[in-house]
């Protein structure tokens, strides 16, 4: 398995909280929070990865989805935006995972998707070969065989991201 380079965030519900009682863009929104300790685990891993977000988020597009995580602090960490708009694919089209690993460059083994949906952000992205974590606060016991690692939480995300990369480099050694 070759290193991991990248890393993309879907963005609704694993970066910031998707309120369904507001519509249109996030960035015009009332009020917007971020997901427990995705600050601090952004810090850690935007200084060995590149950090993408991709949605689906239809009422934005990459600058309207970049004011809004400006607005909780973390848009410096990421270097690509990435919305269904501007991709010209929905999720859970593999076109839009393709499309996002050929603007990178790298290959889908490169690359880690974490995403809180399953159907849309996981199974997908593992189909063309990315790596996948599920951010789920529901049951570990669940049945998820797409993905790579099921976490609960956002506070020790570089530690599951390490653990990735040891794991592949037991399967290349």
């Amino acid at each position: 398995m070759p290193k991991i380079k990248a890393i993309v965030f879907d963005w609704g519900d694993t970066l910031m909280k998707d309120f369904s009682e507001y519509a249109g863009p996030m960035a015009d929104w009332e009020y917007v929070e971020i997901v427990d300790g995705v600050s601090k685990s952004l810090h850690i891993v935007s200084q060995n990865y590149i950090c993408c977000v991709a949605s689906n988020a239809g009422a934005s597009n990459s600058e309207l989805m970049g004011m809004a995580l400006k607005r909780v602090d973390i848009q410096q960490y990421f270097q690509y935006l990435f919305t269904s708009r501007e991709l010209g694919f929905s999720k859970p089209s593999l076109d839009f995972f393709n499309k996002i690993v050929q603007t990178l460059g790298f290959t889908p083994q490169e690359c880690i998707m974490i995403g809180n949906d399953y159907n849309k952000d996981i199974i997908p992205a593992k189909k063309i070969g990315m790596q996948t974590i599920l951010f789920s606060q529901l049951s570990k016991d669940a049945d998820f065989n797409y993905a790579d690692y099921v976490m609960n939480s956002m506070e020790n995300l570089h530690e599951i991201i390490l653990g990735i990369e040891k794991r592949n480099n037991i399967y290349t050694s």
